[in-house]
C-alpha cells in the first residue's frame, strides 16, 4: 500500500513539474489576459458604477434642504455639500472597484478555464462558493491547478491540448521520454531528472528534406 501511495505521489509531483515547465512558455501579458473578459460585462459594470454615482451624489446634495441636517458625514462636512459629494464619490468608487475586481476575476476564471480545456462551469462555481467565506482561496487553488494553454505541435504546427500525448494531425510524440530510462521529460529539460542523462547530447531524428527534382 505504501509503494502504491508513493507511486501516486510521485506521478502527481511529476505531472505538476511538467505543468509548471509548460506554463513558463506561455508568456502571458496582463492586458491580453484582461481582454478575455467579456466586453458586455465590462460595459454592465461601468453602467452600474455610473448609476451608483448618479444616485448617491444627488441624494447627498439634496440633504442640504433637509431640516434635520445631513447625518451621513461628520459635522465639518455637513455644511459643505460639494466636498461631501467628493468624499461620497470616493467611497462609491472604492466599493465599486472591489466589487468589479471580484466580478472580473470570476469572469476571467470562466473564460480561462474554457480555453484551457477545463470544466469552466465547475471552476466558476468553486470560485463563487469560496468567495463569501474564504475570499481569494478559490482563485489561488485555480491558478495552482489550471492546465497549461494549448500549444502548437513542434512538427506540424497544429494547436494541441496540453493533455494530449500525440498530435492528432501528424502523430508526433508530445510527451518526450528519456532515451536511457524511458521516463517522461519536459521539452525544456537539459538533463533527465531521474537518471541524469544528457538529453542535449542524444541524437535526434531529423526531418527528411525533399530532394529537388532535376531540372528539365
Amino acid at each position: 500500500m505504501s509503494d502504491y501511495s508513493q507511486k501516486v505521489t510521485s506521478s502527481f509531483n511529476e505531472r505538476m513539474r511538467l505543468i509548471r515547465l509548460r506554463r513558463k512558455k506561455e508568456n502571458l501579458r496582463f492586458w491580453d489576459e484582461f481582454l478575455i473578459i467579456p466586453r458586455w460585462l465590462m460595459i454592465v459594470v461601468g453602467v452600474l458604477y455610473a448609476i451608483a454615482l448618479g444616485i448617491a451624489i444627488p441624494f447627498n446634495l439634496a440633504q442640504r434642504y433637509n431640516p434635520y441636517g445631513n447625518d451621513m458625514f461628520p459635522p465639518e462636512l455637513r455644511d459643505h455639500p460639494v466636498w461631501a459629494s467628493f468624499v461620497l464619490g470616493g467611497i462609491v468608487t472604492g466599493v465599486s472597484l472591489v466589487m468589479a475586481t471580484f466580478i472580473f476575476m470570476v469572469a476571467y476564471v470562466n473564460r480561462d478555464a474554457s480555453r484551457r480545456g477545463m470544466n469552466s462551469a465547475l471552476w466558476t462555481i468553486l470560485i463563487l462558493v469560496f468567495l463569501p467565506t474564504w475570499g481569494l482561496i478559490g482563485l489561488v487553488i485555480y491558478f495552482l491547478m489550471r492546465e497549461p494553454l494549448p500549444y502548437s505541435c513542434p512538427q506540424c504546427g497544429t494547436s494541441v491540448s496540453a493533455r494530449f500525448n500525440f498530435c492528432p494531425n501528424c502523430k508526433c510524440n508530445l510527451q518526450p521520454s528519456c532515451p536511457q530510462c524511458k521516463r517522461e521529460v519536459a521539452e525544456l529539460d537539459k538533463f533527465c531528472p531521474y537518471c541524469g542523462n544528457d538529453l542535449a547530447a542524444t541524437p535526434s531524428m531529423e526531418k527528411a528534406q525533399p530532394t529537388p527534382s532535376p531540372a528539365g
